[in-house]
């Protein structure tokens, strides 16, 4: 933006202060919806509506090469989401890095599968492990619990002092810092008042939305 020119006052000939142009603010769109006019993004899947919590998840993540859609019209946001897709979104969130190991102890993860590179980093970088010392379980559901403890550890298990009163999360499991740090963080919140739902799987919508949050917000 620049000055306007001076005008000068007919009557007393005084040169009236130019104004500085003020430029448009231009459009911010939350979810896809502008919150300063009508406008509104052009939907990406037409399973993922304007206003939806995970539409800027969603194309945040296939923005980024996190996930694609389940077709090339459809999202799928309310998939439940299994171990091998959840260490594949972190996996490919990080930059896709490549895996300093090449020993692969589980029988049901072979070299081609495309979350292979993913289990062998998740795995190096203690995100998770295998359901047993010889198979990884890739197509086990995820559960809210599992799936932000994998999140807090892929971000070095961070501390966290905050209280959380959920019914359904105790001291001294495997996820109850998690749980507290992805409260603390705004990440997820729990599924009612007292409880997280420590137990509930995981759908594809969350899994984006929750690393969202964990990188962007």
């Amino acid at each position: 933006a620049g000055m306007t020119d001076g005008v000068k006052c007919s009557v007393c000939g005084e040169i009236l202060v130019a104004q500085e142009e003020i430029p448009a603010l231009g459009h911010d769109f939350v979810n896809g919806d502008c919150s300063r006019c009508d406008a509104v993004k052009d939907v990406p899947f037409e399973d993922v509506p304007v206003g939806a919590f995970y539409f800027d998840p969603v194309e945040w993540a296939v923005e980024k090469g996190v996930t694609t859609g389940a077709t090339e019209t459809t999202f799928n946001p309310n998939g439940d989401c299994q171990r091998a897709q959840v260490v594949t979104f972190l996996w490919r969130a990080a930059g896709s890095p490549e895996p300093t190991t090449t020993e692969n102890p589980f029988t049901d993860v072979k070299e081609g599968d495309f979350y292979y590179k993913a289990v062998l980093w998740a795995v190096e970088n203690k995100i998770t492990n295998g359901l047993t010392a010889t198979e990884f379980g890739p197509f086990a559901l995820c559960n809210r619990a599992q799936v932000v403890t994998f999140l807090w550890r892929a971000m070095k298990e961070p501390a966290s002092d905050a209280e959380v009163n959920f019914t359904d999360v105790k001291d001294g499991q495997f996820y109850t810092t998690a749980v507290a740090w992805a409260v603390e963080n705004g990440i997820t919140n729990g599924m009612s008042a007292d409880t997280f739902g420590v137990d509930v799987t995981c759908n594809r919508a969350q899994v984006v939305t929750f690393l969202y949050r964990t990188q962007v917000k």
